[in-house]
């Protein structure tokens, strides 16, 4: 079964086509439509035999961008397919799918219309991904579609850890609680690291820390996510390249009352301007804030110090929550190639059974491996996150399902 995995951000389109089996997958072909809606967008594609080709045109919405897509994936002379007829299926990134959604599903009307009533959850987010799915609708109109959403992992989490010290009826009136992000991907490496050190993923408790520039951390608790750190929104939680993470709601208020600034300025500056940027004032870049810290900007050193303490609690909280921990894994960009976040973050951890080892987690970059000694209680791992992996075999799950019928 060839699948076609699609994820719409507000200006592009990242993309993968995927060779489905039950002995396995292979990655036919990759790539990005980028800045759509503006000058000088571009499609970067990759073949399976990693032969890398750039396309330059204007590209003015999402249906233009996929239909750019389709085009060079069938191809005579960059595709992978002879025609489109051979999509059997197409599985989407949704970001939101508030309490409607606990799990992936087929798209229909109805599926379509309780997307949009969650549009307000992920202003930002949840647009274009419904962009992308009548973009397919109009180019594809008899392949099925399949949504995941990056919040339906965390609907496992128990009400007491959801729920906000707010009045109820306003959870009741707009579904304000914590719903988490990058579901997909704490799913994959959670499951992931305990086929690969042989443990019973049903009995096991794990904690997912996913480290790019938006960042947050997991607890799995036989195999069920019971808490994370992102929360209405995905500012809440880890420092993270632009966001604030927690904040008091005091000082946002109080900077707002200052500064003299609305909703949308406030939302920008803690969305956009703040966290490691903020900080450091150098970048949100972690190489970059790293390369000043070795040049002695000590707001560098301060942003780094501060950064890997956030994780570290978070990391001893969930270890209390669920009684304990068997795994930690480290995933997405800083998570899979920083050995030094790596190993700050988990000094002095002795206490709950940490203890790393320093060979195997020197210099490694994106790679599966374990990072703690053989003495360690409990096992550190890098994972290498593969989300779009996750939403191709939920999608082939959902279609042959549908076709057993």
């Amino acid at each position: 079964m060839k699948i076609l995995v699609l994820n719409c951000g507000s200006s592009s389109i990242k993309y993968q086509l995927f060779n489905m089996d039950d002995n396995g997958h292979n990655v036919l072909g990759k790539g990005a439509v980028e800045k759509i809606g503006l000058k000088g967008s571009f499609l970067k594609h990759e073949k399976e035999s990693g032969e890398k080709v750039l396309l330059e045109g204007e590209i003015l919405d999402h249906q233009t961008g996929i239909d750019y897509i389709l085009g060079v994936l069938s191809s005579e002379k960059h595709g992978c397919i002879f025609n489109l007829e051979e999509i059997d299926a197409v599985g989407h990134r949704v970001v939101h799918g508030g309490e409607e959604f606990n799990s992936s599903v087929f798209i229909t009307n109805e599926v379509v219309n309780k997307m949009n009533e969650c549009i307000d959850l992920a202003p930002l987010h949840n647009p274009p991904n419904l962009s992308g799915i009548t973009a397919i609708e109009q180019l594809l109109p008899n392949v099925p579609q399949v949504g995941v959403f990056d919040t339906a992992f965390h609907q496992t989490m128990p009400k007491h850890a959801y729920m906000y010290a707010i009045p109820y009826s306003l959870y009741q009136k707009y579904g304000i609680r914590r719903y988490g992000f990058h579901g997909t991907s704490h799913k994959y490496v959670s499951a992931r690291a305990c086929e690969i050190l042989g443990l019973d993923y049903t009995k096991s408790k794990i904690i997912s820390c996913h480290l790019g520039n938006g960042a947050s951390i997991a607890a799995i608790k036989n195999g069920e996510s019971v808490d994370t750190s992102m929360g209405f929104t995905p500012i809440e939680g880890l420092i993270m390249g632009t966001r604030a993470g927690d904040l008091d709601i005091g000082a946002a208020t109080y900077i707002m009352d200052k500064e003299m600034i609305g909703t949308k300025s406030a939302s920008v500056l803690f969305n956009k301007q703040s966290g490691m940027l903020g900080i450091t004032g150098v970048s949100s870049d972690m190489r970059e804030i790293e390369a000043a810290s070795r040049n002695g900007n000590k707001l560098a050193d301060l942003g780094l110090d501060m950064y890997c303490y956030r994780i570290k609690k978070y990391i001893g909280s969930y270890a209390a929550a669920m009684g304990g921990a068997d795994v930690i894994i480290f995933t997405g960009g800083i998570g899979e190639n920083g050995d030094k976040t790596r190993y700050k973050i988990c000094s002095d951890l002795e206490y709950m059974g940490v203890e790393m080892d320093e060979s195997e987690n020197t210099d490694l970059r994106g790679e599966e491996a374990v990072i703690s000694s053989d003495k360690s209680k409990v096992t550190v791992m890098v994972v290498p996150t593969d989300e779009e992996l996750v939403i191709a075999k939920d999608t082939k799950h959902i279609v042959e399902e549908l076709a057993s019928r």
